[in-house]
């Protein structure tokens, strides 16, 4: 199967998910910087130069590479109406033959954070995922403490699936993760969340 090779834009009612551009390093590491407490402790530890031009200009040629190569589609939310950017989403670690796969991770700043943006990106994304990239399956994985993640997942029809320890690296230490997924054709109904 031929991946699309031309660039990735996505429109939902309010949105616009592109690929990052260098022209975006000081509005995102705004962000970045005044949503640092906010964001931390659901994210691996920051490198040294995380909100750096070089460390930026290194994740634009990767999404670069990413979408290219058709291993993720690294995307940043922009809101229509002002261009401001919220945050970004990413379809990560795209597998294909018998698995047609791909593993969603997302952030949105502080202040944008319980207006529906991430819902509406989350919905838009996966329907990328299955229309456009002819995936079956997009996996998702959070905190267990992390009731807005789990929120966001669960109305974006997403179903609880279980438990990975020590899954990853999370503020300096390894920790347990809730995994999720949505299927193309999900014929599980509603699935009732375990507590972690």
């Amino acid at each position: 199967m031929l991946l699309p090779k031309r660039k990735v834009r996505i429109e939902t009612e309010r949105l616009t998910l592109r690929p990052p551009t260098h022209s975006d390093f000081r509005e995102w590491s705004s962000l970045r910087l005044e949503s640092r407490a906010f964001l931390q402790p659901w994210e691996p530890s920051w490198a040294s130069d995380h909100l750096s031009r070089k460390a930026f200009s290194n994740r634009v040629h990767w999404a670069q590479r990413s979408i290219s190569s058709g291993s993720a589609t690294p995307l940043f939310l922009t809101r229509r109406e002002d261009q401001a950017l919220l945050g970004a989403i990413t379809l990560d670690n795209i597998r294909r033959g018998p698995a047609q796969a791909g593993t969603l991770g997302y952030w949105v700043g502080q202040r944008y954070a319980r207006h529906g943006y991430m819902r509406e990106s989350i919905l838009a994304v996966v329907h990328y995922a299955f229309a456009k990239l002819d995936l079956s399956r997009i996996e998702a994985a959070c905190l267990p403490e992390n009731a807005a993640s789990r929120r966001v997942l669960e109305t974006s029809g997403f179903k609880y699936e279980g438990v990975a320890q020590s899954y990853l690296q999370i503020d300096g230490r390894w920790r347990t993760h809730v995994l999720y997924s949505c299927l193309r054709m999900d014929r599980r109904g509603r699935t009732d969340v375990g507590q972690a």
